[in-house]
C-alpha cells in the first residue's frame, strides 16, 4: 500500500456533531421512521413473522450495515453536500467527473421522497387529537375504516396537517446543525424509545404477548416465500435510508476521529431494535382481539384503531402509539430535507433560513399532487398510478436502488483501497470482509431487488 493518505480539510467545527453519540442518535433517527413502526409489523406479518424477520435480520448484517458504511465513508470523506462530496472524491480518485451525478441523485431522491412522505406523517399527526379524544371507543370496525376513508376525502385536511409536519421539519433544520438538528435527535430518540417500552411493556399485559414473540422469533420456513425473502431483502435494504443522500450529508458532519464501522453498527442496531420493539408492541394487541397480523398499510390506521377502541387505557396508549408514530416521522424527515438544505448554502451560498424557506416551499407544492391522489385527483392516473403511487414507484423501484448500487461501486472499484481503509480505521480482517461484501454480494442482491422492483424479475 502507499503511503498512509490524509483527512481532507473539513467543515468547521459548529457543522460537525459534538459526540459520536449525536451522530448515532440523529443518523438512527434518519432510520427509524414509518418503515420500522408502520411498514415493518405488516410486513413480517404478510410474511409469516418468523421466518421473515431471521432472514431480514442477516440481510441488515451482510448488506444494510456494509452499505451504510460506504454511504457514511462518502459522507465524512468529502465532508460537504452529497454532490460535491462525490465530485470531490471522484477527482481525488482520478475518475471521470459524471460521478458527481450520483450526489444529484441522492439530493433529488430525498427531496421526492419528502414530498409523500409529510402527507403520510401528517396522518399519523391528525391520529393524536382524534385518539386522545375518545374517537374510537365503542366504534365498530367499519366505522373506523370508514373515518379514515374519510380523513383521506379532505384535501384540505390533508394539506393542513402535512404543512404542520413540514413547518416542523423545516423549524429544526433551519436552526443547522448543533442547535437543530443534533438537539432534535438527542431529544426526540431517546423518548421515542421510551414510548416504545412503555407500550411493549402494556402489550405484556394483554395475555397474548407470548403468542406474539413465537409470531416473530420461532421461524415457520414454510411460510417464507421467494418473494418473502426479496421484501425482507429490499426492507434491510431501505430502512437503513441507504440511497437518498440522509447518511451521506449526515456522514459528512462526523468527525475524523469517530470510527465508521462501530457507529454504523450501533444505527443499524438501533434502528433494528426499534422495528423488533414495534411488532412487540403492535402483534400482542392484534392478537388479543382477534384482528389480522398481515393486515397491509391500514394495520396501524385501522386495525389498532379497532382494538385502541375496546382494550382497556385504549385511548391513553393509542394516544401515546400515535405521538410516537408522529415522532419517528420527523426525526425521518429532517434527513431527507438535510441533503437538499446543505447543497443550498454550501453550492448557492444561502443561509440556512432561505433555503429552508426555499427547499420547504417546492417540497409543499409537490405535497399537494400526493394529497389529491386521495381524492380529487384519483382519477388523474399515469400507467394506471395516482400521483402518489408514481412518486413511490419512482423513488423505491428505481431512484434509490440505483443510489445505492452506484455508491456500492464508486466506494468498492472507484476509490482507492488505501483510502478506504484509511477512513475504516486501517487494513484489517474487517475491512477486507467489508470490501468482499460491498464490491460482490452488495451490487449483485441490489441489482436483483432493483430488477424485482421494477418488474423484470417475478417471483
Amino acid at each position: 500500500m502507499s503511503k498512509t493518505p490524509q483527512a481532507l480539510s473539513g467543515r468547521a467545527p459548529q457543522q460537525q456533531w459534538s459526540t459520536r453519540i449525536s451522530f448515532i442518535l440523529a443518523a438512527a433517527g434518519a432510520a427509524v421512521g414509518l418503515g420500522n413502526i408502520w411498514k415493518f409489523p405488516y410486513i413480517a406479518g404478510e410474511n409469516g413473522g418468523g421466518a421473515f424477520i431471521l432472514v431480514y435480520l442477516a440481510c441488515i448484517a451482510l448488506l444494510g450495515v456494509p452499505l451504510l458504511m460506504a454511504e457514511v465513508l462518502i459522507g465524512r470523506r468529502g465532508q460537504q453536500n452529497p454532490i460535491n462530496s462525490m465530485a470531490r472524491l471522484a477527482q481525488e480518485a482520478g475518475a471521470n467527473p459524471a460521478w458527481k451525478n450520483v450526489g444529484r441523485l441522492g439530493v433529488l431522491t430525498g427531496f421526492l421522497l419528502l414530498s409523500f412522505y409529510v402527507v403520510v406523517a401528517g396522518w399519523a399527526l391528525a391520529y393524536i387529537p382524534v385518539t386522545a379524544s375518545g374517537t374510537f371507543t365503542g366504534l365498530e370496525p367499519q366505522a373506523i375504516g370508514q373515518r379514515f376513508d374519510a380523513h383521506l376525502e379532505q384535501p384540505l385536511v390533508l394539506i393542513g396537517w402535512s404543512t404542520l409536519v413540514l413547518l416542523l421539519t423545516l423549524g429544526i433544520v433551519g436552526r443547522g446543525v448543533r442547535k437543530g438538528l443534533e438537539r432534535a435527535a438527542n431529544l426526540l430518540m431517546p423518548l421515542l424509545f421510551l414510548f416504545l417500552v412503555i407500550l411493549v411493556g402494556y402489550a405484556t399485559t394483554t395475555g397474548h404477548f407470548g403468542a406474539a414473540v413465537a409470531f416473530m422469533f420461532e421461524p415457520d420456513f414454510s411460510k417464507l416465500t421467494a418473494s418473502g425473502i426479496l421484501v425482507a431483502l429490499g426492507h434491510a435494504f431501505f430502512t437503513l435510508s441507504i440511497g437518498g443522500g440522509a447518511m451521506m450529508i449526515y456522514g459528512s458532519y462526523l468527525p475524523p476521529d469517530v470510527s465508521i464501522a462501530r457507529t454504523s453498527m450501533l444505527v443499524a442496531v438501533l434502528d433494528t431494535a426499534a422495528a423488533l420493539l414495534a411488532g412487540l408492541a403492535i402483534f400482542p394487541i392484534v392478537f388479543a382481539y382477534g384482528l389480522e397480523p398481515g393486515a397491509g398499510p391500514g394495520l396501524i390506521f385501522v386495525t389498532l384503531p379497532i382494538a385502541f377502541g375496546q382494550m382497556p387505557l385504549g385511548t391513553l396508549f393509542g394516544t401515546l402509539f400515535f405521538v410516537m408514530l408522529s415522532v419517528a416521522a420527523l426525526t425521518s424527515a429532517f434527513s431527507l430535507i438535510e441533503p437538499a438544505i446543505a447543497w443550498l448554502t454550501e453550492k448557492q451560498g444561502m443561509s440556512r433560513l432561505k433555503a429552508s424557506v426555499l427547499g420547504g416551499s417546492g417540497i409543499w407544492l409537490l405535497s399537494l399532487g400526493t394529497v389529491l391522489s386521495f381524492n380529487l385527483g384519483a382519477e388523474w392516473t399515469l400507467a394506471g398510478k395516482t400521483f402518489f403511487e408514481s412518486l413511490d414507484y419512482l423513488t423505491s423501484g428505481w431512484m434509490l436502488p440505483l443510489g445505492a448500487l452506484l455508491m456500492a461501486l464508486f466506494t468498492a472499484w472507484v476509490m482507492k483501497p488505501e483510502i478506504t481503509a484509511y477512513e475504516l480505521g486501517g487494513e484489517s480482517t474487517g475491512y477486507r470482509i467489508w470490501l468482499l461484501l460491498i464490491r460482490f454480494l452488495a451490487p449483485v442482491v441490489i441489482l436483483v431487488i432493483f430488477l424485482q422492483a421494477i418488474g423484470l424479475i417475478g417471483l
